[in-house]
């Protein structure tokens, strides 16, 4: 059966692991002679171009951000903003309303992906517009936090009651640590926009839309799409893993060079994201632990909190104990491609899903390093669920790590002859294999396409 070609516009939350994640399913589906609309921050278009491999399919519609007191002028993504200005974009973005109701009236889509403006599903009802929940987080993760079997209209979330999984929540390796807990029951009831929190956005996004559509298989996370299915009484759309397109770059030559000096799968490979931002002891502490190994390292790191340059931040006298076999990188660096190359045999990550999706088609083993939010349900559906990596320790108390527990998980993964390093291997190649299968990517988008042409019918 051959679906219609549909319109579809994009509206996800201006950060930019969002938009990115937004515009790779956007390009699966333009793939398919869909039509889109992606919405967007004027000034972030220039940032995102390159991705478009549809522009005769895929528009983008700038959008001016209304000014909120507090922000700083000019700011339009998280990557803008320190993490306690969030909220304030948030404001910013709930104030677009009125703008995406006029370009919503104009472009008449058949339907619209959204993630975090709770508002969006209602004004598409009034337009007799489908919205779809486009979920960038796991299936996991949404049925761990506010799965309605927490009662969360009814009570706020405890560190209590966060240690555990909610009641029927399927058998896994998922359990938060009493800090993992406590951080995540206090973001949950903090503002996030005006006059409403992070839970009450989310819950009223989820119970609202028309559907849900998660960027997974159900190989990997079918049991949790179900438990979600059943819970929210919506019906869950998968999207498979959606891969990035392969870079049209090629590697830079600084790095050709100094990963060609190396033997193959010895190189450590640390890289953070564009929001993960270390406290100066745990930066030091994470240096120590690559320098502990003996074993070449790049790491890719976001300026530690107080520090005015990446140097002056470093372990003293750390510069010259590692010169030649390790480089720490303040700025962004072309992640796809170092991960792989073929020097690379560890990738020491924060568990960002962008991060993990890319990590898993490549060879190098994964020690998962876990920051905030859903990256401590993503570590543990790795390294518990599906073996996959090891999971540095951390005080379960206050969440800090130490140099040997740095260096104990990366050797660990490093180890051809230990049997945990031999499971983790054995796992990630069987994993690796399924997900490169050939035809796997395009089923799952065949199917998503029929999934939406049979609601916009419903």
């Amino acid at each position: 059966m051959v679906a219609n070609i549909f319109h579809v516009a994009m509206y996800p939350w201006f950060a930019l692991g969002h938009l990115t994640s937004y515009l790779h399913i956007s390009n699966k589906l333009a793939e398919r002679g869909h039509k889109i609309s992606f919405l967007m921050p004027k000034n972030t278009i220039s940032k995102l171009e390159h991705f478009n491999l549809h522009p005769n399919l895929i528009s983008f519609i700038p959008i001016t951000i209304p000014h909120v007191h507090g922000l700083p002028l000019g700011s339009e993504t998280t990557a803008d903003l320190p993490f306690s200005l969030h909220s304030l974009l948030m404001t910013a973005m709930d104030l677009t309303e009125p703008i995406i109701e006029d370009s919503l009236r104009e472009l008449r889509p058949h339907m619209v992906f959204f993630d975090f403006t709770y508002w969006l599903p209602a004004l598409a009802c009034q337009l007799g517009i489908k919205a779809l929940h486009y979920c960038t987080i796991s299936p996991a993760t949404v049925g761990y936090l506010i799965s309605p079997e927490r009662k969360l209209h009814e009570k706020s979330l405890t560190e209590a009651d966060l240690i555990n999984p909610p009641p029927s929540f399927p058998p896994s390796a998922i359990k938060l640590q009493p800090h993992e807990a406590r951080g995540l029951a206090t973001s949950t009831v903090n503002g996030y926009g005006k006059d409403i929190s992070f839970m009450e956005r989310q819950l009223i996004a989820f119970t609202s839309c028309d559907a849900i559509v998660f960027k997974t298989c159900r190989e990997m996370e079918g049991l949790y799409c179900d438990y979600l299915e059943r819970q929210m009484r919506k019906q869950v759309f998968l999207a498979g893993p959606v891969f990035p397109n392969p870079p049209t770059s090629t590697l830079k030559e600084k790095w050709v060079t100094w990963l060609g000096r190396f033997k193959p799968k010895t190189v450590i490979f640390c890289a953070f994201g564009s929001e993960c931002i270390l406290k100066s002891n745990q930066f030091k502490e994470l240096l120590l632990g690559f320098e502990l190994t003996k074993i070449p390292f790049i790491a890719a790191l976001k300026l530690p909190i107080g520090a005015e340059t990446i140097k002056s931040a470093f372990p003293e006298g750390f510069s010259e104990r590692t010169k030649g076999r390790g480089v720490v990188e303040g700025d962004w660096v072309q992640q796809q491609l170092i991960l792989s190359h073929p020097s690379v045999g560890c990738f020491v990550t924060h568990c960002g899903s962008g991060s993990l999706t890319e990590a898993m088609v490549n060879e190098c083993q994964l020690v998962l390093l876990p920051h905030a939010g859903d990256q401590f349900i993503n570590a543990r559906i790795m390294s518990g669920d599906l073996k996959v990596g090891v999971e540095v320790e951390k005080c379960k108390e206050n969440g800090l790590f130490t140099r040997e527990a740095v260096c104990k998980a990366v050797m660990d993964v490093m180890d051809n002859e230990s049997e945990l390093g031999h499971m983790v291997r054995t796992n990630h190649a069987k994993w690796r294999e399924f997900l490169l299968s050939k035809g796997l990517e395009n089923s799952y988008v065949d199917n998503l396409v029929q999934k939406l042409d049979s609601l916009l019918k419903s």
